[in-house]
């Protein structure tokens, strides 16, 4: 099966097909599709999906999909690579830099139903298709702050639809309790409390995270691991269950020399001198 690629952060394509000019494929990117005029049958992993004018759909790379045309249709194609809504960080909204659009497409709700937009969105996500392709012309429509709150509108209608119909996505609303659980259970896995492990599991963006931990619990990320892992290490040494050997390995730690380089730096001792007290 062919796997699309792209290297350009945005491209806008329109174009009109009496027969799909592709079979079925994936992609390295992601693509927001609007049926500008036609109908057919929209092929999306195993789900088929009818399709006519006015309706959008949004595919991301994991999915596989080609369009199935009954009566000729014309597409616009906004297809973008994970650069592209990096790149815009000073731009977004909070809930997208917390939610990324991204995963809002991976969503196995949008591959499995047709959006019936009311009247009101569909007027919407018709005006801001046509400003998307009349803008295209500009040499760097990636770099347009303009295009780029355009598409966000597009996210929006799409929820606005899915609150309409009554329909529940899963679920994104974030646990502070589960991220302060997550990190306990995990503190004594170096790799696994790294911020872009941990962002990835609770799909809020690497460049986020640390200042969205920082608002909501008061202190820094880096400061708060260093903290909890430096408060159990001094309970291990205070317990004398373990030898210092025992403990550098349960922490992750290299070896012993390396937990009391660590240990010395946060309490100005060595875990020898501090077991003495």
């Amino acid at each position: 099966m062919p796997k699309l690629n792209q290297f350009e952060t945005l491209v806008i394509h329109e174009f009109e097909d009496e027969k799909f000019h592709l079979p079925p494929h994936t992609h390295t990117y992601y693509e927001i599709i609007y049926i500008k005029k036609g109908s057919g049958v929209h092929h999306l992993n195993n789900n088929l999906l009818p399709y006519k004018s006015g309706d959008l759909f949004v595919i991301s790379p994991e999915d596989e999909h080609y369009f199935d045309i009954k009566k000729s249709t014309r597409f616009v194609y906004i297809k973008f690579t994970d650069n592209y809504f990096n790149s815009k960080q000073n731009l977004t909204c909070d809930e997208f830099l917390i939610h990324t659009p991204e995963n809002f497409m991976r969503d196995k709700l949008l591959k499995e139903t047709v959006l019936k937009l009311d009247d009101p969105c569909k007027t919407i996500l018709k005006n801001t298709i046509e400003n998307i392709t009349a803008y295209n012309c500009k040499t760097d429509v990636s770099s347009s702050p303009i295009i780029f709150y355009q598409i966000l509108s597009i996210f929006g209608v799409i929820k606005e639809t899915i609150k309409c119909m009554n329909l529940r996505m899963e679920s994104t609303h974030i646990d502070n309790e589960q991220i302060a659980t997550y990190i306990h259970q995990n503190i004594y896995n170096p790799k696994l409390v790294q911020i872009k492990v941990i962002a990835s599991h609770f799909n809020i963006a690497e460049t986020y995270f640390s200042a969205y931990f920082k608002r909501t619990f008061s202190i820094s990320y880096r400061e708060y691991i260093n903290n909890l892992r430096t408060t159990l290490i001094e309970k291990r040494i205070h317990n004398d269950k373990l030898s210092i050997k025992q403990i550098a390995y349960e922490f992750g730690f290299t070896d012993e020399s390396h937990l009391s380089n660590y240990f010395k730096k946060k309490k100005n001792m060595k875990p020898t001198d501090f077991k003495k007290i």
